[in-house]
C-alpha cells in the first residue's frame, strides 16, 4: 500500500512539474482582438505584454513569452511605452488602450475644444 501511494505521489509530481505556462502571442498589432494566438513558453519564461501608445491616437500591442521580462513604463513627449509581466496561464489576455478607446478619447477632446470655441464666440 505504501509503495502504491509513493508511486501515485511521484506520478502527480511529474505531471505538475511537466506543465508549461501558456501565453498569448502577437507582434505589432493595432487591436487586442488580433492577439489571441496561444503559445507554450519554455521553462523559466513568463508572459509579456508591451503596449506603445502614440499621441493618444493608436496603440501598438505585442505579446509573448520572455525569460527576462522586466515591468517598465516610459513616458515620451509623443506617447508612452508600458511593459507588463505575469506568470499564470493566459494572463496577458488584456492590453489596455485599444484602438477604439483611443479614437473615443480623441473624439471627446475634439468635441470639447469645438464646444469651447463655439461658446467663446458668443
Amino acid at each position: 500500500m505504501k509503495t502504491f501511494l509513493f508511486l501515485l505521489l511521484a506520478a502527480v509530481l511529474c505531471l505538475v512539474s511537466g506543465s508549461s505556462l501558456e501565453c498569448y502571442q502577437c507582434s505589432s498589432q493595432l487591436s487586442n482582438s488580433k492577439c489571441k494566438t496561444k503559445v507554450t513558453c519554455e521553462e523559466n519564461e513568463m508572459c509579456k505584454t508591451e503596449v506603445i501608445r502614440a499621441i493618444g491616437l493608436f496603440s501598438i500591442i505585442s505579446k509573448g513569452c520572455d525569460s527576462s521580462c522586466q515591468p517598465k513604463y516610459e513616458d515620451f513627449s509623443v506617447g508612452n511605452r508600458n511593459i507588463t509581466c505575469c506568470s499564470s496561464n493566459l494572463c496577458n489576455a488584456n492590453a489596455a488602450g485599444s484602438v477604439r478607446s483611443s479614437y473615443g478619447m480623441v473624439a471627446g477632446i475634439a468635441a470639447g475644444v469645438f464646444w469651447t470655441f463655439l461658446h467663446s464666440r458668443q
